[in-house]
Formats: C-alpha cells, structure tokens, sequence
C-alpha cells in the first residue's frame, strides 16, 4: 500500500543539471546493496513531462536507464519537439514505447519518433497499444511506421506489467478493461509506476465513466504521490471520487497556456486546490522533471512559476483576457486531416499481438505479466 504522505517533495526551479545525463543516461551497476525489496531502490526513476502545448508526452527513465515514452504530442508537431528533447537528454534508445489512444495530440509523433529512432538512434523495443483503432491518417501512419520497421506491437489490457528488465519499478497496466468494445478516450492505457514507496499514476483521456470503474476496482490502492491529470486537465476527468481515492501530492497538467479548448478547466483546479495539491502546468512551467530515489522527490520545471492551483487559475484567465484583447475569437480549434481527405476508412495493416492463444488475426500473445 502507497505510503505516499511520507514523502518529501523538493521544487527546483530552473534547469536542473543531472550528473550522468549528459552523453545518455548511466545505468547504476547494483553490485553494492543489491536487494530484490523495492522498498531499497538505488537511484533515481525520472519522469520528464515534455511541454508539447496542447497533448502529452512523457518520458520515463528507470535507475538502470531503461526508457519508457508515454505519447509523443500532436500531430502538427509531428514529433519534431519530442525528438529534440529526447536527443538533448541524451537518448539513444526507446526501450516501451506506449500508446495511450489513438488520438492525434497523442500520438501525433509516433511515426517519426519511430523512424528516428530506428534509422538514426538504437531503435524501438515494442509498442504498447489499448487495441481500439482510430480513422485517422495520423493513426495510419502510425501503423505504417511499424511495419515499415518491423517493430513490435502489443496489444495492452488491465492487468499486464510492461516488461521491463529493471525490476526496480513496476508498471500496471489499470485499464483499458479486457472485454472488447469502448471509445477511445475510455479505453486509454492507465499506467501506475511504482518505485520503492514512489508512486506515480498518468491515465490518458480517460473520462468520469471509466474513473469510476477504477474506483470501483481498486479503490485505495489508486493512490498515487504524482498523478498527470487526466485528459490535459478537462473536468471530464479527475473528479472528485477519483482524486479522493488517488489523493495526490503533486499534479502535472499537460495542455497550452492558450489552449483552444480552456484547459484545464477551473473545476479541476479548484478541486486541486481544496485538496492542497501541489500542481505543475506544462502550459506554465515548460518541461516539468520528477526525480525520486523511491522516498523523496524532486521536481523541476523549466519555468519558474507558482504551483498553488488557485494562482494557476489566475493565470489562465490573466492569459485568456490577453488572447481575447489581442485577437478575434478563432473560427474553431485546428484539426487534423479528415478520414475523408486521407481516402477510405483505413484498415490497419499492422496487427496488435493479443493474448493469449487462441491466436487472433494471426497474432501472437499479448505481455504476459510479469
């Protein structure tokens, strides 16, 4: 059970310098003090929120420094910003790479993500999918990209492990639910990463339906030092039944400072606020780093910034009020190239391996859990 309360947050603000991530990350050898007990973690697990303004993206990097890159922006970005973080931290490889949906402030770089690093950097492990298709040319290329590089392709359910060789931190799988069917917003990869009395929680789009599942499923056990606040921050997510069973200390919000669609939205940062969560915002602060040894945690943004939710609402309407003074309204949110211009409704080439046998569609298993 999470320990959570114990923990000591430290905000660092500026550019934090890493000793051993300059040239990639140095995996810690273990040779002193090795223990199969989480509870004795040696080094430090980094999550590394990228500011991709209006989507997600973030990078894990485990002690031994195994990564683990969750979405990749959106899909006018086209992966551009993610990949230059990755090579400025170093990053030579993607060890997971996971989907949370198939939408394209989502998964809009995975296709060049993919081609980069296959053809530039040491390639791409195996990419983790919930398994619910989207139309989109932006989806399509996805697919296209693994098969054009014969990358792996997982198909992802509550209850598996990523596999990953640090046996330091554990990664659940939470949701989507293994029956068939669902949107894609609810059926988002929910991802709980423990590491020593750490916990850390990121749940994609999903919605107030699909929280209340997991509530109903897991209950106290959702509980979670760091949380990524879901679906950028809309109050179609973290209500308040879920944030009581969560309750974290820290949340990060991954949207624009002038997002076209007002996120987050003040009902989540006002719940924010009457729990006393300390709240990071990409839109805000830039790129926000955590770094824990398993019981105390560091953060860093790249712009200094308050972290009381109440001065972030603020804020957003301080920008707001800018926006609206120095423009006309916008005729509508940009969106991405319609099913109809990209041609036929696409049928995915690339086929997600599921488990286990009976093999479906002429795949293999899904990951087994650890």
């Amino acid at each position: 059970m999470r320990r959570h309360r114990g923990l000591v947050v430290v905000s660092v603000a500026g550019l934090l310098v890493l000793s051993g991530c300059l040239g990639g990350f140095v995996p810690s050898d273990g040779s002193e003090g090795a223990s199969d007990d989480s509870d004795d973690a040696a080094g430090d697990l980094e999550i590394h929120h990228i500011d991709v303004g209006q989507g997600d993206s973030t990078l894990l990097v485990t002690p031994d420094g195994e990564t683990v890159l969750i979405d990749t922006g959106t899909w006018q970005a086209d992966g551009r910003g993610v990949i230059d973080y990755l090579e400025g931290e170093g990053i030579e490889r993607i060890d997971h790479l996971v989907t949370t949906h198939g939408h394209a402030d989502h998964i809009g770089g995975h296709a060049a993500v993919i081609e980069h690093f296959e053809e530039r950097g040491e390639g791409v492990g195996a990419v983790y999918d919930p398994g619910v298709a989207s139309t989109s040319a932006t989806y399509d290329n996805y697919l296209d990209a693994i098969e054009d590089h014969e990358v792996r392709l997982l198909e992802v359910a509550a209850g598996d492990q990523l596999p990953l060789e640090d046996e330091s931190v554990d990664a659940t799988v939470l949701n989507p639910p293994a029956d068939d069917g669902g949107s894609i917003d609810a059926y988002s990869t929910v991802l709980s990463v423990e590491y020593g009395e750490f916990s850390y929680l990121t749940t994609g789009d999903i919605e107030d339906g699909a929280e209340r599942r997991l509530v109903e499923e897991h209950g106290d056990a959702l509980a979670a030092d760091a949380y990524q606040a879901g679906h950028h921050g809309s109050s179609t997510s973290s209500t308040a039944p879920f944030l009581d069973a969560v309750d974290p200390e820290i949340a990060v919000i991954s949207s624009a400072l002038d997002s076209q669609y007002g996120h987050p939205h003040d009902e989540v940062l006002e719940a924010f606020a009457d729990r006393g969560v300390e709240t990071y915002w990409t839109g805000v602060h830039g790129d926000v780093v955590l770094e824990t040894d398993g019981e105390n945690v560091a953060v860093t943004p790249e712009t200094e910034g308050p972290t009381d939710p109440a001065a972030l609402l603020e804020r957003k309407e301080a920008a707001q009020s800018a926006s609206e003074s120095l423009s006309e309204p916008s005729p509508g949110p940009p969106s991405e190239q319609s099913p109809s211009d990209a041609g036929p409704s696409i049928q995915p080439q690339a086929t997600l391996e599921r488990a286990p046998a009976p093999v479906v569609d002429g795949a293999a298993p899904r990951i087994p859990a650890r």
